[in-house]
C-alpha cells in the first residue's frame, strides 16, 4: 500500500505529517507500507523525511504572495505550472492508493496533479481559518480533518469535515525535567520560562525579549530557542545587557531538535511562543500556560486566528506585537506568577483543549480507507 504525502512552506506542514506516518508504523506493524513525500525543495526537511523512511521526491511550487511582486507571476505562470507536470509525473509513476496533504502552496500541484489521476485525496488543516490552497483543496478531497471547530459560515464543505486537533509527534510528550536540567544545564532555582520564536518571525520576538531580559531574569531562568539565524547576534547582545551573576539563568538554543524540546516542555513552567498551531497543540498538550505573540503578516492572518481561538479556552493569554513590549510582558509574567491558582487553571484548560489523539485516528482513517 502506497501513501503519498505533500504540504510545505514551514515546518508546521511537515511535523504533522511526521506524527500520522509513525503512528501508522506504531499501530500497524503487520501491514506493508510505502511512503513517499512530493513537495518543494527543502533542506531541513529532507533529512527529516528520509530518517522515516518515506521516500522524497521534489517539485516546483508557486506562492501567491499578498502584495505586489514580479515573482508572483513568475511563480503562477512559470513554477505553478511545471510543478503540476512534475507532480503529474511523480504520482503516476508510483501509483499511489492515496494522497494525505497538509496543505502549504507546495501541495497544490500534488493535489491538482492527484485528482486529475482519480487518486483519492485526505487534507488536513491546522489553522482556526482555512488558506487559499486548502479552500481549494478541501474541494477535491474525500475527508478533510481540521485542528480547530469549523464554524457554518466559513463557507467549507462540512459534510466532509471531522475535527481532531492537531498531529503532534508522541515523542514530545516524552520529555523528563531531569533531562531537561541536564540538556539546558538548568540551575532550578527559579521557575522556567521557555521562548519560542518558530521558524518564522523570530527576530521580532528576540529583540523585545533582549530588552526585557535583564530584569526577567531576577525572578526567572530562560530557556531561549532563538531560531539558527539569529543565535548568534542574540547571545552576542545578552553577553552585553546581562550581567555576569544572572547569565547562569540564561541558556539560548538556535533550535530545538526533537529530544530538545520534550525535555524543554517538561521543565517549562510557562511559555512564551508564535501562535502557528503545531506550537499551540504542542503546548496545549504539555499542559503548560501560556502568551501567545502571534505573527504580524502571516497569510491571512492565521496566527491571529488560531492564538485568540486557542484564548477562548482560557488556557492562554494572546499580547499581539504592537504591545508585546518589555515591561507589559514583565507585568504579565509577575501577575501569573503571583497566583498559581491562575497558573493552575491555565494548565489544566490548556490539558482540556489538547487533543493528543489526532494523529492516530488520521492513521486509522486513512488505514481503514486503504484496506475496506
Amino acid at each position: 500500500m502506497k501513501i503519498v504525502f505533500t504540504g510545505g512552506g514551514t515546518a508546521g506542514h511537515i511535523f504533522p505529517i511526521l506524527a500520522v506516518v509513525r503512528e501508522i508504523k506504531r499501530n500497524y506493524p503487520d501491514k506493508k507500507f510505502q511512503f513517499f513525500y512530493i513537495g518543494p525543495k527543502d533542506k531541513k526537511v529532507k533529512p527529516l523525511l528520509l530518517k522515516e523512511g518515506i521516500a522524497v521526491k521534489t517539485i516546483l511550487a508557486g506562492k501567491i504572495r499578498r502584495y505586489f511582486s514580479i515573482e508572483n507571476f513568475i511563480d503562477i505562470l512559470i513554477r505553478a505550472p511545471i510543478g503540476i507536470i512534475q507532480s503529474f509525473f511523480h504520482i503516476f509513476m508510483i501509483s499511489p492508493d492515496l494522497i494525505f496533504s497538509k496543505g502549504g502552496y507546495g501541495s497544490l500541484p500534488v493535489v491538482l496533479a492527484g485528482w486529475v489521476l482519480i487518486t483519492p485525496i485526505f487534507l488536513h488543516e491546522s489553522d482556526a481559518s482555512f488558506g487559499l490552497t486548502n479552500r481549494i483543496s478541501a474541494k477535491l478531497s474525500i475527508e478533510v480533518f481540521t485542528s480547530f471547530p469549523v464554524k457554518k459560515d466559513d463557507k467549507m464543505p462540512l459534510e466532509k469535515i471531522i475535527s481532531v486537533g492537531n498531529p503532534i509527534r508522541k515523542e514530545i510528550l516524552e520529555g523528563s525535567k531531569e533531562q531537561g536540567r541536564k540538556i539546558f544545564n538548568l540551575t532550578g532555582q527559579k521557575p522556567v520560562i521557555l521562548i519560542l520564536g518558530g521558524s518564522q518571525g523570530a527576530q521580532r520576538i528576540n529583540d523585545r525579549i533582549l530588552l526585557a531580559l535583564s530584569e526577567m531574569l531576577e525572578s526567572f531562568e530562560v530557556i531561549h530557542q532563538t531560531g539558527e539565524k539569529n543565535f548568534q547576534q542574540v547571545r552576542k547582545e545578552a553577553d552585553v545587557v546581562v550581567s555576569d551573576n544572572l547569565k547562569k539563568y540564561y541558556h539560548p538554543h538556535p533550535f530545538l531538535n526533537e529530544e530538545e524540546l520534550a525535555s524543554s516542555y517538561k521543565s517549562a513552567d510557562f511559555i512564551i511562543s508564535r501562535a502557528g498551531a503545531g506550537s499551540i497543540f504542542e503546548i496545549a498538550a504539555n499542559g503548560k500556560p501560556s502568551i501567545l505573540v502571534p505573527l504580524t503578516g502571516s497569510a491571512q492572518d492565521h496566527q491571529v486566528k488560531n492564538a485568540y481561538a486557542y484564548s477562548q479556552y482560557q488556557s492562554a493569554v494572546v499580547i499581539e506585537e504592537s504591545n508585546f513590549t518589555p515591561n507589559f510582558l514583565l507585568s504579565r509574567l509577575k501577575h501569573f506568577f503571583s497566583k498559581p491558582d491562575e497558573l493552575k487553571r491555565m494548565s489544566d484548560k490548556a490539558k482540556e483543549f489538547s487533543r493528543p489523539q489526532a494523529a492516530e485516528i488520521i492513521a486509522d482513517y486513512l488505514v481503514y480507507y486503504l484496506v475496506k
